[in-house]
């Protein structure tokens, strides 16, 4: 651990390392990719607010996944109370008994883990178990984010989100942002993102770290791929597009 990394013993997850009870496989997926290869050789410290940038297949949404099942909480989202749709044995990470989470000392062990992919499925779950509540399935998909936002990230613990920026406008998209900020403002909860989105990268006070084929790097967000990519497009979208063909 670096000498100058500063660790906040009251988060719920102070760090990530491998579980040497049960090592992880590097000749076989996860472990051949290298951003995971890179957390179980090295650890990770996990602060307030962590980001995970990087284009698909390189690894960000395995490892928030790995987290959020290590921390107890399903793989298809929701809290640790939630009643998955699927069978509990396929629930679980690859990862997850290949982490060992350290945790903060008197710190929360309440968590949420929210995934673009399975939300409305989730949604579907809880409405059968409270009529109290709107049927989020009749909402657009922002709607039922923003809503769900309302009723769980309100308290202390570790939230996990896997591609937020999913089907949201910019406009959802800066109303997420706020309401994690909000979050960590307080103090009492920790947040962890994976995201292709340069706007839900820009959350103050994240630690950014671009994931690729080389593995984990902290970069500031004016130097992120991403941010890089999308000024140069509306610079000049005539560069990128005059490579589209249509139909192809």
């Amino acid at each position: 651990m670096d000498d100058d990394v500063t660790i906040d013993w009251g988060l719920p997850v102070r760090r990530v390392e491998e579980q040497p009870k049960e090592p992880l496989r590097r000749d076989t997926w996860p472990g051949t990719i290298a951003a995971v290869r890179q957390v179980v050789d090295e650890g990770l410290d996990l602060g307030p607010a962590t980001v995970l940038v990087g284009a698909n297949g390189a690894g960000k949404s395995t490892l928030v996944e790995g987290i959020a099942t290590a921390f107890g909480l399903p793989g298809g989202g929701g809290t640790g109370n939630t009643r998955h749709w699927e069978d509990r044995s396929a629930d679980l990470s690859p990862l997850a008994g290949s982490l060992r989470l350290v945790r903060g000392a008197g710190a929360s062990r309440w968590g949420y883990f929210l995934r673009a992919e399975t939300m409305h499925t989730l949604f579907g779950d809880l409405v059968e178990r409270s009529a109290a509540r709107t049927d989020r399935r009749l909402m657009s998909h922002g709607e039922s984010f923003l809503d769900v936002l309302e009723d769980h990230f309100d308290d202390s613990g570790l939230f996990l989100l896997d591609e937020p920026e999913s089907a949201l406008s910019f406009e959802s998209q800066l109303a997420l942002v706020g309401v994690l900020a909000a979050q960590v403002a307080t103090g009492r909860a920790q947040v962890v993102v994976a995201t292709h989105s340069p706007l839900v990268a820009a959350l103050p006070g994240a630690r950014l770290l671009e994931v690729s084929e080389r593995g984990l790097e902290e970069v500031a967000w004016e130097d992120l791929d991403v941010v890089r990519h999308w000024r140069s497009f509306l610079d000049a979208p005539e560069r990128y597009l005059r490579h589209v063909r249509p139909g192809a």
